[in-house]
């Protein structure tokens, strides 16, 4: 009921169905990802409206909802707060972890749409994301969606995910985001899994850090697994109408994916305190 009387001042009054039953279906949707016409008969509605109840109520969540649940934290709050996985690792001074994640669409009829979300890691089409964790597992960050070729690399330096980050902080990260001077312009520290570099095997020091910092990037992977689990919506594969940006040039599936990571963080957290 918070969430629901937190947007019910934005909510139109447009359409022959209650706020409270506009925001039911909404979450429905997301949630179960059922066909609209399956929603129409449930809520004793006209074919379009479900759509347009759906449409309406993701521009409001994404609008009010989203700013207030995914935010950078505290510095402060954040050491106090640090889970005990972390307190006991090399880790201690971590601001976060990221990762990139993708959710499958529909083969675009335009090639030059088609070869822009061809994933070579996935093999079909995909919108890919940017996502950042804190080390309690709440989503601090999320990116506006690239085509499933943008590399991790590019989508970090070109999603303003580098505005936030501050001198000293540490970030966590997977091979893939091999941007050691990227963050050391920024002043921060990236951490990654070691590389053999030509060598037949890990130092040992080098196998002990990988091994630890795995043990504590698995959070994220864990979190995507989770927003993926509670909103079947993001399994795909999403219909081409969701990538099509409206008056405010951000994509309906954009809005979809903030709202869903929104909204996992206010479940309890994958990554146990103590």
């Amino acid at each position: 009921m918070v969430i629901f009387n937190h947007i019910l001042p934005h909510l139109n009054t447009f359409l022959s169905i209650d706020p409270f039953k506009k925001l039911l279906l909404t979450l429905i949707c997301l949630r179960f990802n059922v066909a609209l016409t399956y929603l129409a008969l449930t809520f004793g509605v006209s074919v379009p409206t479900p759509s347009r109840v759906f449409t309406h109520c993701i521009d409001i969540m994404y609008v009010h909802l989203v700013p207030l649940l995914v935010f950078w934290p505290d510095l402060t709050l954040l050491r106090k707060s640090l889970p005990l996985s972390f307190c006991s690792t090399a880790f201690q001074k971590c601001m976060c972890i990221i990762d990139c994640f993708e959710i499958f669409i529909d083969r675009p009829s335009n090639l030059k749409a088609r070869a822009q979300t061809y994933s070579s890691y996935k093999s079909p089409n995909t919108m890919k994301y940017l996502i950042r964790i804190t080390p309690q597992g709440s989503v601090s960050f999320i990116s506006l969606g690239w085509g499933g070729r943008t590399s991790d690399k590019f989508i970090t330096e070109n999603s303003g995910f580098l505005n936030c980050v501050q001198p000293g902080d540490v970030i966590l990260a997977d091979r893939g985001f091999d941007m050691h001077d990227t963050f050391g312009v920024c002043q921060a520290q990236l951490k990654i899994p070691a590389f053999t570099k030509g060598k037949k095997q890990l130092d040992p020091l080098d196998v002990e850090n990988t091994r630890g910092l795995a043990a504590v990037r698995i959070h994220v992977e864990r979190v995507i697994g989770t927003v993926r689990q509670k909103y079947s919506i993001l399994r795909g594969p999403i219909s081409m109408s969701f990538l099509e940006c409206a008056t405010d040039d951000v994509m309906p599936l954009d809005k979809i994916v903030h709202i869903c990571c929104a909204l996992t963080n206010v479940c309890h957290s994958v990554v146990p305190a103590d």
